[in-house]
C-alpha cells in the first residue's frame, strides 16, 4: 500500500462538478492499493499518518501531528500510485488491486482513521475525481507499507 500525504490548508474533491468531500487544515492522503495488500498494511499506514509530526508548533518547528492540531483528513483512492514504468513510456497498473479487493481495503483504511477520532472526508472510489488543494509548505511525504519507507 502506498500513500502520498500532503499537508494542506484546505482540500476538496469533486465528482461530476459536485464537491463530495472537503477539509480545512489537515492532510490530503492519496492511497494506492496493491494486489497483495492486507488490513495490516492499512493499519501500519494509519498509525504513521495519525502520528506524523509535520505541523508547526509555537516555535515554528514541525513537531505536531494532525490529531494534536485538531486537523482533518481527505482520503482519495488513486490506483496510479501503483504504476510500473520501467519498460517503455506507458505505465502498467498490473500490480494494482482490482476493485473487489481494493474497495473494501480503502473502506477499512478510512474506518481505521475515523476510529482515531479524526474527521475524515473522502473521494468516491473508482470515480473520475477533480482534487483541489492548497499545499501548506509545501510538505509532501510518500509512504510504502511494504518497505516501511
Amino acid at each position: 500500500m502506498k500513500a502520498v500525504i500532503q499537508r494542506v490548508s484546505q482540500a476538496s474533491v469533486k465528482v461530476e462538478g459536485q464537491v463530495i468531500g472537503a477539509i480545512e487544515q489537515g492532510l490530503l492522503v492519496l492511497l494506492g492499493i496493491e494486489q497483495d495488500d492486507l488490513e495490516s498494511d492499512a493499519d501500519y499506514l494509519v498509525g504513521k499518518i495519525q502520528n506524523l509530526r509535520i505541523f508547526s508548533d509555537q516555535q515554528g518547528v514541525m513537531n505536531l501531528s494532525v490529531q494534536q492540531i485538531g486537523g482533518e483528513i481527505l482520503c482519495v483512492s488513486q490506483f496510479t500510485l501503483i504504476a510500473e514504468y520501467k519498460k517503455g513510456n506507458r505505465p502498467s497498473y498490473i500490480n494494482a488491486a482490482k476493485p473487489p479487493k481494493s474497495k473494501p481495503l480503502f473502506e477499512y483504511f478510512k474506518a481505521q482513521l475515523r476510529a482515531t477520532g479524526l474527521k475524515i472526508e473522502s473521494g468516491e472510489f473508482g470515480a473520475d475525481m477533480k482534487v483541489s488543494l492548497l499545499n501548506d509548505g509545501p510538505v509532501t511525504i510518500v509512504m510504502d507499507s511494504k518497505t516501511k519507507q
